[in-house]
């Protein structure tokens, strides 16, 4: 989760940019922040995809087989 400060200075910003405009430091700074908030957010939905079990009206396991695969590999080291 990103932090309250972050996700404020973002919301600063982005009001800013619509008013007054941003210098090239505040307009790089936005990008930054907006790169990790969008990798923090991937990164809490693929965890979140992950808990998920689909299950028909019969009881038996749907869960697509991509899904399955990326449960089984969540925990191996990337190279």
């Amino acid at each position: 989760m990103l932090s309250k400060e972050k996700l404020n200075r973002i919301n600063e910003l982005s009001k800013r940019a619509k008013t007054t405009g941003l210098t090239k430091q505040e307009e790089k700074e936005q990008q930054t922040l907006r790169k990790e908030y969008i990798q923090t957010f991937r990164k809490s939905f693929k965890n979140q995809l992950h808990s998920v079990t689909v299950v028909d009206e019969n009881g038996n396991d749907v869960t697509p087989d991509t899904l399955k695969e990326s449960k089984k590999n969540q925990n191996k080291p990337m190279h």
